[in-house]
């Protein structure tokens, strides 16, 4: 962060690249908007289930997983009906 953009009691959040207020609560980043360079690409499917009973602060809780599902696949084979 520069002088130029600088705001009190803020800070830069590397995820969103802007000035957030302490306690932003900012995970991903954006996707870039660029193909992958080669033929073949990798797909990934995944999904989290997750429970909220840990408190962060008064307002929020905090989001923790306790079952994670992962699918993948290539470009070669998504036409291909039963993948083993």
């Amino acid at each position: 962060m520069t002088q130029d953009n600088h705001e009190c009691r803020k800070r830069f959040c590397v995820n969103c690249n802007q000035n957030r207020e302490v306690g932003h609560l900012c995970y991903t980043r954006l996707l870039k908007n660029v193909l992958p360079a080669g033929d073949e690409v990798q797909y990934v499917f995944y999904d989290f289930g997750s429970t909220q009973n840990a408190r962060y602060s008064d307002r929020t809780t905090l989001n923790v997983p306790n079952l994670v599902c992962l699918q993948q696949f290539c470009s070669r084979c998504e036409d291909v009906e039963d993948v083993e």
